[in-house]
């Protein structure tokens, strides 16, 4: 790397801001010194290269600002080219709806104000644009009030800026700026407010975080701005270069910002009603969605010492490190540890992450780039961070039955995954006490699903030896997943051990397909009847493919057509997937993995599933075990996941077919072209090329149609195959709503009668008492807070298991509603016909519309 681009890239990592010993004044006079040098050969690149790293590493945007204010007064035409480029980019930012571009372009923008290379009212006005067009939005006249998401998104990108530049723009030109807080003032007036009931991280919120619901992101962030202008605009949290430089700077030109402009708002359906809202809201929500929900695990005593708009403009760091740096997670982790703040911010670093992790509907990024964080920072801070993040566990397992079901699973997954790294050590005797509590209290479930998930990380004697401090634990640990091969022995049934015997040899005698269908039909099933056939051969070949998941694909591949055979229908597919469970019984890993293989072969249909999870024995564990909704859930995933590829591949094939279109014409063009053509044969004078010419481009031509076709013909198939997936996708979210409809009605009715909401869960209180004992340093104890408080265990548990039951259900109506609501709203008008009728308990429908974020008042 050249060293202009490495003194721009580490800019500042020294010095005292970012936790060196070195002046950042240095670092900006040494990079200040060599650019200036660089820009006779470089000046493209210096740009571009300048411009990524203020978009990528936004932390150390006023130092970058800095550096270009004082190139400023060197080389004004260069710094023009910057600002040029910063508008070209804000404003395709703008038109693809690029969040995150948008937000941090408006960030360098301010900072190159404070700088003194923007005019302050050059600012203003792009703030004022975006104002207005958020006003714009919400008025129920002339606009869209469904995508107030894009509204309130630019609304907090101008107010994001402020404690960057607020102060400047006060001083500078208070008017304008104050013209600026009026309107945003104005906007909150009108602009609906915004709940989060469907996408809280906890279900029931204790006394502390009443405040936190009574505003939503917005009105929250408005109300940390005006503190901050109360407060003169100072805050500890934003480093200010500029001002070593003001005596400098102030002589340097301001240059005038181009102008922008937001992109048209999607037109307003003539009849607005509740549904078509509803899908324009949530398309809203998928495009401009809220960048944090702050969790508040803490008490209040661990950031008390932080003042409101500096732990908004860390959370600002911390996400922009998140995202941008994903890729680069050494690189990442450094930054994260290093911010330019001067107070110390492990636990709200905590709460960021766990906030992204638990976030919903989805995390930027998939849970496991979360992990590997938390674990970087672990062995970046091996003194602070383990001790932060056990006392985060604590107090998420605390609140364990205030957690989404989605959240939970979540945690689940992370909590295991995060102990499989450090040697599985926890200190299992705090929790012990989950023995105690039934068999479907929250906390126990989370401990034996966390157990289950190690086991499958390593293995169960691993996992016991983890759990030796606290064996009676053992009793929550999986069975040894060892397959349950219903002929193993002779004695169970004779008959079908025979058959089992001569499929095996057959198998293993490398018989075709078909060779076992025709013993089937001929043999079997008209002597022993289908549903023997069927055990025989599902228990058979699932012995022979039980040894790794390499046997059981090889398995599936060479003998799915005898399954398919045997099981052409749903009723028989059912009892397929009930013998894959009894077969699996020992191991839930091992059953997800065998449904889920079979439906990718086609072997069995989500429909079949979805009944097969809802069937009598099964609906009696839903509050005790992952184990069905895991296979639910797998379902559910692989047919979003086919129509989503579709979506793809009809899109790539839409553009194809247009360049297919424009290569076609550009062929007959230079057909046309050639016959126009003069040319002398024999000294006469013919229209046209030569033949040997003219055959080569008629030929691209049929070549151009024949692939143009082609191309048609592809498209249409896919688009045949899309109509008929959305077809079953309808279908599936129908029959998952009519079985949830019928497991819950009358359990609902018996439970809580026509109740509109359920009893709060367990909101006991964070305390922890003040003992202290020696915890390995991967997970260790929070010194502060000492060992997690137990519960009184001789009060019992409080909630019933019908009530739990009922609880854990609806949960889940919730988490699949909000996971696979693009999916459902189009749907809507015939799930509210056929399902969510007004007979339908209260609670079902409350659950099913947070999920979907729908409100009936709009």
């Amino acid at each position: 790397m050249s060293s202009w681009r490495s003194l721009i890239l580490r800019i500042g990592e020294k010095s005292s801001e970012y936790g060196g010993t070195i002046d950042y004044k240095d670092h900006i006079d040494a990079c200040f010194g060599v650019v200036r040098r660089e820009l006779e050969h470089s000046q493209d690149e210096i740009i571009t290269f300048l411009l990524q790293c203020s978009e990528q590493l936004p932390h150390k945007v006023p130092l970058y600002g800095t550096l270009i204010g004082l190139l400023n007064l060197e080389n004004e035409d260069f710094v023009k080219k910057i600002l040029e480029s910063t508008q070209k980019n804000l404003q395709d930012a703008l038109d693809s709806g690029d969040c995150n571009k948008i937000r941090v372009s408006l960030r360098f923008l301010t900072v190159l104000m404070c700088s003194k290379v923007v005019q302050p009212s050059s600012l203003v006005v792009v703030f004022e644009t975006l104002l207005s067009c958020a006003a714009t939005i919400v008025d129920d006249e002339k606009g869209n009030p469904s995508w107030q998401a894009r509204a309130d998104f630019y609304i907090t990108c101008i107010l994001s800026c402020l404690p960057w530049g607020g102060s400047e723009l006060g001083e500078q030109i208070p008017e304008e700026i104050e013209r600026v807080m009026v309107g945003i003032e104005a906007y909150l007036s009108i602009r609906r407010h915004v709940s989060d009931v469907g996408l809280s991280v906890f279900e029931d919120i204790n006394k502390i975080d009443k405040l936190h619901r009574q505003q939503d992101f917005v009105e929250d962030l408005w109300g940390r701005i005006q503190d901050l202008s109360k407060n003169s605009w100072k805050l500890e949290s934003v480093p200010r270069p500029h001002l070593l430089y003001e005596a400098q700077l102030v002589a340097g030109k301001s240059h005038d910002f181009g102008p922008i402009s937001c992109p048209e708002q999607p037109d307003t359906p003539g009849a607005l009603s509740d549904v078509s809202f509803g899908r324009q809201k949530h398309e809203a929500e998928l495009k401009y969605p809220q960048r944090i929900r702050r969790l508040n695990i803490f008490s209040a005593s661990k950031t008390e010492d932080l003042q409101p708009i500096d732990r908004f403009v860390v959370e600002e760091y911390l996400l922009d490190v998140l995202f941008f740096l994903n890729g680069c997670r050494k690189e990442g982790a450094a930054c994260m540890v290093g911010l330019p703040v001067p107070f110390r911010y492990e636990y709200l670093m905590a709460e960021t992450i766990f906030s992204q992790l638990l976030l919903l509907p989805q995390p930027p990024f998939k849970p496991i780039y979360y992990t590997l964080v938390i674990i970087d920072l672990c062995k970046s801070l091996p003194g602070a961070f383990p001790a932060v993040v056990a006392g985060a566990v604590r107090a998420l397992f605390d609140r364990i039955s205030e957690l989404d079901m989605e959240c939970r699973t979540r945690l689940i997954l992370w909590f295991s995954h995060h102990l499989s790294n450090f040697q599985f050590i926890w200190p299992w005797e705090e929790w012990a006490y989950v023995l105690d509590l039934p068999k479907w209290a929250p906390q126990r479930v989370f401990v034996q699903e966390v157990l289950d998930r190690e086991v499958r990380l390593s293995y169960w004697e691993k996992v016991k030896q983890s759990i030796e401090t606290t064996p009676a634990l053992e009793e929550l640990l999986p069975p040894k997943g060892v397959p349950d091969f219903r002929y193993g022995i002779e004695d169970n049934d004779k008959t079908e051990y025979t058959l089992s015997t001569e499929l095996n040899a057959m198998v293993k005698g490398r018989k075709t397909a078909r060779d076992v269908v025709i013993w089937l039909e001929e043999s079997v099933i008209p002597v022993h009847g289908l549903d023997v056939g069927l055990r025989v051969v599902v228990q058979t070949l699932l012995d022979i493919g039980s040894k790794s998941f390499t046997h059981l694909i090889t398995v599936l591949e060479r003998y799915g057509q005898v399954i398919a055979k045997i099981c052409p229908n749903e009723e028989t597919q059912i009892l397929l997937i009930a013998e894959v469970s009894e077969f699996w019984k020992n191991s839930a890993q091992s059953t997800a993995i065998t449904i889920d293989r079979m439906m990718g072969y086609r072997l069995i249909s989500n429909l079949a599933i979805v009944k097969w999870v809802f069937s009598s024995p099964n609906i009696d564990l839903f509050h005790t075990t992952d184990r069905l909704w895991e296979i639910l859930r797998n379902a559910l995933n692989k047919t979003y996941n086919r129509i989503t590829d579709l979506r793809k591949e009809i899109s790539q094939l839409k553009k194809s077919v247009l360049k297919a279109e424009e290569y076609t014409a550009k062929a007959k063009a230079e057909v046309d072209g050639a016959e126009m053509k003069l040319m002398l044969v024999d000294g006469e004078p013919v229209v046209g090329e030569n033949p040997a010419k003219m055959n080569r481009l008629k030929s691209n031509v049929e070549k151009a149609k024949d692939e143009e076709l082609s191309t048609r013909e592809s498209l249409e198939s896919k688009q045949a195959l899309f109509a008929r997936a959305l077809e079953e996708n309808e279908a599936l979210f129908l029959s998952l709503y009519k079985n949830f409809f019928n497991v819950l009605e009358e359990r609902l009715h018996d439970t809580f009668g026509e109740k509109t909401s359920v009893p709060a869960g367990d909101s006991e209180a964070m305390a922890i008492d003040e003992e202290g004992e020696e915890i390995p340093a991967a997970m260790e104890m929070d010194k502060e807070n000492g060992i997690s408080k137990r519960r009184n265990v001789e009060t019992g548990y409080t909630v019933s298991e019908k009530e739990q039951w009922c609880l854990t259900t609806l949960g889940y109506v919730k988490a699949f509603s909000r996971q696979y609501a693009s999916e459902i709203w189009p749907h809507m008008d015939k799930l509210e016909k056929e399902v969510l009728t007004q007979s339908v308990h209260p609670l079902f429908k409350k659950a099913v519309y947070s999920g979907l974020r729908r409100h009936t008042d709009k």
